[in-house]
């Protein structure tokens, strides 16, 4: 298997995000996130997705150029419009504010509205290890998961990540998903043709599938 430089991997991010108009910095924010994906192994987080990225704002789905600001802070506290911005633009943005609360106030609690998809969300608990800080990080999804016993999508995957420092740099991480799998650990086995474990999903008819197009 050929081996791809990492510096590389970086360019090509940039330059696809670049190339339908998203600025320098906002590019590299979103390299950063992705190649961090599949850095971890979180291969459906990583340069799986900039499809979706460059499709987004190709169609303008989302603004790549947009800003976050806040909206409204107390001194622990604030609320940020994304503006529809690239999610790992505002993800960054709002953890720097919760960073900077915390420093000041002992903690930081920030969220925000009018975003976008943010890759994996043990990134951003993570810079909080940078400054011997606990990190945490939600996010709610699009409907993706149904309740039991039904067919219906009605709640999302809405995954949760915590980090906390400990000695020697042997910090304690945890990035998941409340559903059983991402949904694009099921997209990465469907470019694959491949089958999904038992238990991954269900298809139309509510039941549980192993075919990853019915999923």
């Amino acid at each position: 298997m050929a081996r791809i430089p990492l510096s590389e991997v970086r360019r090509f991010c940039i330059d696809c995000m670049t190339a339908v108009g998203t600025p320098q910095a906002h590019a590299v924010s979103l390299a950063e996130v992705l190649i961090e994906a599949d850095h971890r192994g979180h291969f459906s987080h990583g340069i799986n997705r900039l499809e979706m990225y460059v499709r987004d704002v190709e169609t303008k789905t989302t603004d790549g150029s947009a800003v976050p600001k806040i909206l409204q802070e107390s001194a622990a506290t604030a609320w940020v419009d994304g503006n529809n911005a690239l999610g790992p633009v505002v993800g960054n943005f709002c953890m720097d504010v919760a960073i900077k609360k915390a420093k000041d106030y002992g903690v930081g609690w920030v969220v925000a509205k009018g975003t976008n998809h943010y890759g994996i969300a043990g990134w951003y608990c993570m810079h909080a290890l940078k400054h011997n800080m606990l990190g945490m990080s939600f996010t709610n999804t699009s409907p993706l998961l149904s309740p039991t016993r039904s067919k219906t999508p009605v709640l999302g995957t809405n995954p949760i990540a915590l980090a906390a420092p400990a000695k020697d740099g042997d910090s304690f991480i945890l990035d998941m998903a409340t559903s059983a799998v991402a949904l694009g650990k099921i997209e990465v086995r469907r470019r694959k043709n491949e089958s999904i474990p038992m238990g991954w999903a269900q298809g139309p008819d509510g039941r549980p599938t192993t075919d990853a197009d019915l999923a």
